[in-house]
């Protein structure tokens, strides 16, 4: 079971990668808060028509969880897209990494922690700054160096923080806490129903917020609607029901060791279809993620079990 759980959710995460190279090229005709107002809301429809028959097992309070769940997940898109008008994609993608050490980080707070949950031990701790700093070297540009300062070439280059910046940190902490919502949750609430509440309160929170982040605009062709429709129905309504279920069985510190392979498969899918080379310095940031999910995986621990096995 734990297995089936780690493979669906790395697929997840493929799928969240290699979508990279087909939504930017939609938002072109978009802004990004109405895209995803769109996608949320056609994801939510296509829940709604295949998990139709559990809309009588839904629970008041079922709803209140999947409210909760669903404002972090709508805070989080909502953040990091207002925020990337303001700073970079690459410090964008590097501050949203923040979540990898978030996740444990809020962990060691026990009225954090799932319920049965012991606090991170020394691996996710390591395994999670591995992954921080394997996305720092994958996703900031690094420092200019001359010849008498060659390793400066290694070090990352934060010449300003602007509010852009700050804006994306608040989408790393929402997605954290989202992560950590879903761990809370899942376990006592079955994986379609709390797919159809989080996805749907997603979209309620975006369509709220959205008057207040840009002034929405929709240019429609083929390219924007096909975007649209897998992103839709590939990368949230059955990537947000693998990641539903697979946190009732998954601690919440491994789920943010395995979401740090995402910019792994964006570059992959950049060098596929748009000729972008991986090089030192990104294929260290890739080695740096696959270790500290190793470690986070292989270093021997005493057995938790989860809520699921329980």
């Amino acid at each position: 079971m734990k297995l089936r759980a780690y493979l669906l959710m790395v697929f997840v995460v493929a799928v969240w990668g290699t979508t990279f190279v087909l939504v930017k090229g939609a938002l072109a005709s978009a802004t990004p808060g109405a895209f995803n107002l769109v996608r949320m809301t056609l994801a939510f429809a296509l829940l709604a028509v295949l998990y139709k028959p559990y809309w009588r097992t839904i629970r008041r309070r079922d709803v209140g969880a999947g409210a909760v769940v669903g404002f972090f997940l709508a805070a989080g898109y909502q953040f990091q897209t207002t925020g990337l008008v303001r700073t970079t994609p690459s410090k964008s993608a590097f501050i949203t990494g923040l979540l990898v050490v978030l996740v444990p980080l809020f962990s060691s707070i026990r009225w954090l922690r799932p319920p049965g949950a012991r606090a991170p031990r020394w691996n996710a701790y390591t395994g999670a700054a591995l992954g921080f700093a394997g996305i720092l070297l994958l996703t900031v540009p690094a420092q200019a160096a001359d010849s008498r300062m060659a390793m400066a070439s290694l070090l990352p280059d934060f010449t300003s923080i602007n509010f852009g910046d700050v804006l994306t940190l608040g989408c790393a902490i929402a997605f954290a806490f989202h992560c950590l919502a879903l761990s809370h949750v899942s376990p006592r609430i079955p994986f379609q129903p709390l797919a159809l509440l989080q996805v749907g309160f997603c979209a309620v929170f975006m369509a709220l917020s959205l008057p207040l982040i840009e002034r929405p605009q929709i240019h429609w062709n083929w390219q924007l609607a096909a975007a649209l429709a897998i992103a839709a129905a590939l990368a949230t309504a059955a990537a947000f029901s693998i990641q539903s279920w697979a946190q009732s069985i998954l601690p919440s510190t491994h789920i943010a060791l395995l979401l740090t392979l995402e910019p792994v498969f964006a570059w992959l899918t950049s060098f596929v279809f748009m000729g972008e080379r991986l090089g030192l310095r990104p294929a260290m940031g890739a080695m740096l993620i696959l270790c500290g999910i190793a470690l986070t995986e292989l270093a021997p621990q005493p057995h938790v079990p989860t809520a699921h096995e329980a």
